[in-house]
């Protein structure tokens, strides 16, 4: 599907990456700073950072392999809502053209190549927060000039405040359209943060915090990201080509403390240098995409005909692991030099057979490789792996404005370089670790159907299935590779979008999953942290004199914290607001409400043990990141 920025542009966003859930189904947290990368959930997967979600901005990956906090990390805070021009979705491991992390979704986002007029935008609302920015694209050397600049502050409700302070910008010059023409694009950005870990519910219950208080009051992060990226794209009567290279170079240094006096806590009830520890890395990394489409009629029937490659390299030096008191550093777990390289080839035939019934069919052809310098000589070493994913999709009609599909596909997710070369535990240097798989395969079905019922109501109904060969994760919290079971999830997904007037519209995403490790064990064979039922709901006003505005309601079910399921999470419902007036044809003012009706609810849950100071031994408690309170904003907007 294809979600467009002027139907994103009435959406209240309480956070750049909040974009993402226009995506049917899927659902943006936080457990920390806001300077982090979000917490995303769909089709049954806690997708933690990003892992097994896909995403792209302007042509350049986000995701981040080998990453020092989490395989697959997104971080989307440089992410300029006002400047998407669309994004495209797709769900599933059912498409040639899509590799790393894509099992479970993918989304493309683009940029516009020219704004109307020059935007000048200043915000401010609750808890110091401030943001402008200023935009235009002014005609240059026979094509567009996009630039952006924003400036932003926001403290949070917290009690130590967030700090979070951020400088973004894009300038990208472009001719042409996206399908023929070019673009180039260079994006900065840079942020810093205090951070509010999630707490244990014991010290909110105990009045030890409260609610929004620390724990750690020097926990946070400081983080860059520089990209330069190139599209090209041609097309005439029987062929389609398209090119697309990249470069960015980005670090991380994220300080966290989430078991606060586990692992150092001393004989005489004192927490000594605590558990906080950083997670650091410096990355430069590029890539190539190139596609080449045939329209052509074999034996009378309509055929496109693609094939393609692409290309990845990272090198991230270093990639490390510290122990830290307030920020500084007593001790290096691990530090390493990782270089990561990856080559896809990709092929996919599309033929109309009848004017009810077309096929997809593909296949794609992926190799990596590793090699990892670490700390510990016994974790060093080289890793290789290859692995051949088919594709089919079967569709049928349309009949009364509906059409049918059937999907089969299989996918992977890469594993971090670290855990494919690691020997031993990094803690101490001794105990044996067993490497894991660099690749893992998932496979994927999906039934469902594609209708306008009536004129102006699209409606989109999918069962699916995604069986995964082994969880596999670095857990770079810990700096060991731990190997989760082999699981399988499935469910059903019903999207809604109708325009019921010129003015009115209206959305609605319901989905449910089942998710369920796939083998035995005795802790039992629920996957904590799958969400099973969500629900995002959306009525928009636009074109109504000079007022616009909408109003949005998401529910996230309860979950399951533990693997027995005798832990679970609450459910979670939050409604956010923006109501506008156009002053006149260039200046409009906005008000946005967050949280509007005052919920108590958390953005994420987990459970595992901590120890406070003065406890005596560890703790098995639940331990929550509150969603923030009511908080408003007001926008004031000039075109000119």
């Amino acid at each position: 599907g294809i979600v467009s920025g002027e139907r994103l542009a009435n959406v209240p966003l309480a956070r750049p990456a909040e974009a993402l859930e226009m995506v049917p189904g899927l659902i943006v947290t936080q457990h920390a700073g806001d300077g982090k990368a979000n917490q995303y959930f769909l089709r049954g997967f806690n997708l933690d950072h990003g892992t097994d979600f896909a995403t792209w901005v302007a042509g350049v990956p986000v995701n981040m392999p080998t990453h020092a906090h989490g395989q697959g990390y997104t971080d989307l805070n440089f992410l300029i809502p006002e400047l998407v021009d669309r994004i495209r979705f797709r769900k599933g491991p059912y498409f040639a053209d899509e590799g790393d992390f894509s099992s479970v979704g993918v989304a493309r986002i683009d940029y516009l190549r020219r704004l109307d007029g020059t935007l000048a935008l200043v915000t401010a609302g609750q808890n110091a927060y401030a943001r402008t920015l200023l935009a235009g694209s002014p005609a240059f050397a026979q094509g567009n000039l996009l630039y952006a600049l924003e400036l932003f502050h926001n403290d949070g409700p917290w009690a130590v405040p967030e700090n979070y302070r951020k400088v973004n910008g894009v300038l990208r010059y472009s001719q042409g359209s996206r399908d023929d023409g070019l673009a180039i694009t260079a994006m900065g950005y840079r942020g810093q943060w205090t951070s509010t870990d999630q707490l244990a519910q014991r010290a909110i219950d105990s009045g030890r915090v409260r609610r929004y208080g620390s724990l750690d009051d020097s926990t946070g992060g400081e983080t860059y990201r520089y990209s330069l990226s190139g599209e090209w794209a041609r097309r005439d009567a029987d062929s389609q080509s398209m090119i697309s290279v990249w470069g960015l170079r980005s670090g991380l240094d994220l300080w966290s403390n989430f078991q606060y006096c586990l692992n150092d806590y001393a004989a005489n009830g004192s927490c000594g240098m605590g558990d906080q520890f950083k997670q650091s890395e410096r990355r430069i990394a590029g890539g190539l995409s190139a596609a080449q489409h045939y329209f052509a009629r074999w034996a009378g029937f309509e055929t496109v005909n693609s094939f393609g490659v692409d290309a990845r390299i990272d090198r991230i030096d270093p990639v490390g692991l510290y122990n830290t008191s307030r920020r500084i550093a007593w001790n290096a777990v691990r530090e390493d030099e990782v270089t990561q390289r990856s080559l896809s080839l990709w092929l996919q035939n599309e033929t109309r057979w009848t004017d009810w019934f077309r096929s997809q069919i593909g296949a794609r052809g992926d190799s990596y490789d590793f090699t990892v310098d670490a700390s510990l000589p016994a974790n060093s070493g080289k890793a290789s792996d290859q692995m051949l994913t088919p594709k089919l999709a079967l569709i049928f009609g349309p009949w009364q404005r509906t059409e049918f599909y059937l999907n089969y596909g299989q996918g992977f997710h890469s594993n971090d370089a670290r855990g494919a070369t690691i020997r031993a535990d990094p803690a101490d240097g001794v105990t044996p670790v067993a490497p894991v798989s660099p690749l893992v395969r998932t496979t994927g079905y999906e039934a469902g159907l594609r209708s306008e019922p009536l004129p102006g109501w699209q409606t989109t109904l999918a069962l699916w299935q995604l069986n995964m060969a082994s969880e596999l994760l670095f857990v770079g919290d810990a700096g060991t590779t731990e190997a989760s079971r082999p699981s399988r999830r499935y469910g059903v997904e019903w999207s809604n979008f109708i325009a019921a007037t010129s003015w009115l519209s209206f959305d609605a995403d319901l989905s449910w999953s089942h998710a369920r490790f796939s083998d035995t064990a005795p802790e039992g064979s629920y996957i904590p942290g799958a969400v099973a039922t969500t629900a995002n709901l959306g009525m928009t006003v636009d074109h109504l004199g000079p007022w616009f505005g909408a109003v949005r309601f998401r529910y996230i079910g309860p979950r399951p914290l533990n693997e027995s399921n005798s832990v679970r999470s609450q459910a979670s419902a939050m409604t956010n607001l923006r109501l506008g007036y156009r002053i006149d044809r260039s200046l409009q003012l906005a008000l946005e409400v967050f949280n509007l009706f005052d919920r108590t609810v958390n953005d994420i849950e987990y459970w595992y043990d901590s120890q406070l100071p003065g406890e005596s031994a560890p703790v098995f408690d639940r331990h929550v990141h509150p969603a923030e309170s009511r908080t408003a904003r007001l926008t004031l907007s000039w075109r000119f």
